[in-house]
């Protein structure tokens, strides 16, 4: 079910379901509801994508890897594993297939015993009304089970979406998370930080917009230069540089006091694969980054909505968005 729950309300403190951290974590919230933490593994279902088999591009979106974004991912038959964990469809676009297959996809994830839901990543311009209705039928055929949806959204600047090939306007983004919602299916958006011309103004006006809309958690993810991109050749001739650390922890921070309290924050760094990370190379050690996160809010009194426009308030922790 999707959390309607009023917020709770509080000053000058950081809320104990936090669990010592200064924004609301995915860690935070497992602990909030299922009482321990749970694992994502992402997987490869084999799909393709609009931005790549020609329907709108064939060169996918200028950062995309040929990995689609899954460089990590595995089959779902090779996964061995003892412990509950999330089924991520992570690579390409998790929804671009006949409803038929994707329901055996979805179907046999949610039916294995481990899989505690599943999250699947995909395109908002990838959820036509046959897709929400599986959604609906799976939800219904199991209900102690999630179901959750990302959508790379990346940012809400027309010009820097066309930049970066994102093939949908906002307009678009935006009817398909109030479709979602209507279905109670929670939403994951991705958001880059570091895109070519965008100032950091440009980025908090990102975080502001999805504190009014219905968002259930934020992948705040640093901007990689990998190998074999169109993003890397402009990087290589000099087009933009990639973040500092210090750049990024700033704005991620500044972005972090505007972000909406009630969202779940599920990633504020990311992992690039090392063989083809061109730039940053210092985001490849992640613990160091994440150190220096934390360790920077609690020094300059920062926390998550401290600036945001709602007012100051909390998630309750007794969500059931599960």
């Amino acid at each position: 079910m999707y959390n309607k729950k009023e917020p709770v309300f509080l000053k000058n403190d950081i809320p104990e379901i936090w669990h010592g951290k200064r924004y609301y974590s995915l860690d935070a919230y497992f602990k909030n509801t299922l009482g321990h933490k749970l694992n994502k593994i992402a997987i490869d279902a084999g799909f393709t994508c609009p931005n790549r088999d020609g329907t709108l591009d064939a060169r996918g979106c200028i950062f995309c890897s040929e990995g689609g974004s899954g460089d990590f991912a595995v089959p779902f038959s090779s996964i061995e594993t003892d412990e509950p964990y999330i089924a991520y469809f992570q690579s390409y676009t998790g929804t671009y297939a006949p409803v038929s297959q994707l329901e055996q996809i979805f179907g046999q994830a949610l039916a294995d015993s481990k899989v505690a839901g599943i999250s699947i990543a995909t395109r908002p311009d990838c959820l036509p009304k046959e897709v929400l209705a599986l959604f609906g039928r799976l939800k219904a055929a199991y209900p102690r089970k999630f179901i959750w949806i990302e959508l790379g959204l990346q940012t809400i600047h027309e010009q820097t979406a066309l930049y970066i090939r994102r093939g949908y306007a906002l307009e678009c983004f935006s009817r398909a998370i109030y479709e979602l919602d209507s279905l109670h299916i929670p939403v994951i958006v991705h958001v880059i930080l570091g895109l070519p011309g965008e100032s950091e103004s440009m980025m908090l006006e990102t975080v502001e917009y999805l504190g009014r809309i219905p968002v259930f958690g934020i992948k705040l993810q640093l901007l990689h230069v990998l190998r074999g991109t169109d993003l890397a050749e402009d990087y290589e001739k000099g087009t933009f540089s990639a973040l500092t650390m210090e750049e990024y922890l700033h704005i991620l921070i500044n972005c972090l006091d505007h972000l909406s309290p009630n969202i779940v924050v599920h990633r504020v760094t990311g992992d690039g694969p090392k063989d083809l990370l061109l730039a940053p190379l210092w985001s490849a050690e992640k613990k160091k980054v994440l150190n220096a996160l934390h360790h920077r809010m609690k020094l300059q009194n920062s926390y998550q909505g401290k600036y945001w426009k709602g007012g100051i308030s909390y998630a309750s922790g007794t969500s059931d968005t599960l």
